[in-house]
């Protein structure tokens, strides 16, 4: 059995706890939290869930931890920490900083022998994968990814993290004229601001300066400042009736050409329609988690990510099997 640690158990630490529960060569042994663990309730029999004061002295007990936290101010600190004492599954998700975060992720893996993958999930993750076979397959075309409609969890927890601000749902939201364009194999040229648009849900605290929180959000660096961005401030009620679901979704799309005087075009379209995003993100890491013990069980130390993964060490299938089954 994987021993499986979890730290952080907000909707993404419920969703890989779900998604362990799913795969049967895996046991969960201890969720981690900041929080007072007894105001943690987890979802699985005989689970205990600890501080995160309590992670150190588990070393011996965990083969993977799976660390839900955020891109924007947690993973890149939790991350290389807990790589020096534990091979580390993380979601990070800023797309901008992954050859940084993966630096120092890596140099904290080696010096430790533990065995890392970062950026795991559906984007970066599975879309990830799916730009990288579509890049090899038709070398000359044009790549072009389309998010939502559906809930940005990094995002969401990016405006939570503004002062004055209870809670948030942001949607990403395609620009449906684009994605037209592209699905018709046009190969338009499309900015940031021509492909998806934004729209923030947002409960405030009590007396907070609205229009200051407006500002943060459309200005935020790698997350608003390059899109149209729609602010609605609404109440702890709205939210729990309009905005209680995590749907999300979207599309990587590639249109090429082949032959010798490029007389064929060829879209190839991979999609996804999410009833969860933290479920469907917690059951990529659960697989990649697999991959993580496998890898470290073989000696093969240090960060890695999707694209160094081979297929097969996600699956808890023997190489026969996914011969005779899945080939």
């Amino acid at each position: 059995m994987i021993k499986i640690g979890i730290f952080g158990y907000g909707n993404l630490g419920r969703g890989v706890e779900c998604a362990v529960a799913k795969n049967k060569d895996m046991e969960l042994v201890g969720v981690f939290t900041r929080r007072n663990p007894e105001s943690v309730k987890v979802r699985t029999p005989g689970v205990q869930v600890y501080h995160e004061s309590a992670i150190e002295g588990m070393k011996d007990e965990i083969d993977v931890l799976i660390l839900c936290g955020g891109s924007a101010t947690d993973l890149p600190v939790q991350t290389p920490k807990y790589a020096s004492m534990f091979s580390v599954v993380d979601s990070f998700d800023t797309h901008a900083r992954i050859p940084e975060h993966f630096a120092h992720v890596d140099a904290a893996a080696k010096a430790a022998g533990t065995t890392c993958i970062i950026s795991c999930g559906w984007d970066p993750g599975m879309f990830s994968l799916n730009r990288l076979y579509a890049n090899c397959i038709l070398p000359d075309g044009k790549d072009y990814t389309f998010w939502g409609k559906g809930v940005s969890q990094g995002h969401s927890d990016a405006v939570r993290r503004i002062e004055g601000v209870k809670d948030c749902r942001q949607y990403t939201i395609p620009v449906e004229s684009a994605l037209e364009a592209v699905r018709a194999g046009k190969q338009p040229e499309l900015t940031t601001r021509e492909k998806h648009e934004r729209e923030c849900f947002v409960v405030a605290e009590e007396g907070a300066d609205l229009a200051r929180i407006e500002n943060e959000i459309k200005t935020m660096p790698n997350y608003f400042s390059d899109y149209n961005t729609t602010v609605h401030f609404i109440t702890e009620e709205e939210m729990k009736r309009d905005h209680s679901g995590l749907p999300h979704g979207g599309s990587v799309i590639r249109t090429g050409v082949t032959g010798m005087n490029d007389e064929h075009t060829h879209v190839v379209e991979y999609t996804l329609k999410l009833d969860s995003n933290p479920e469907f993100t917690g059951s990529v890491i659960a697989a990649y988690a697999r991959a993580v013990a496998r890898l470290n069980k073989e000696g093969q130390t240090g960060c890695k990510t999707v694209f160094d993964i081979a297929p097969a060490y996600l699956s808890d299938l023997s190489g026969e099997e996914l011969c005779a089954h899945l080939l």
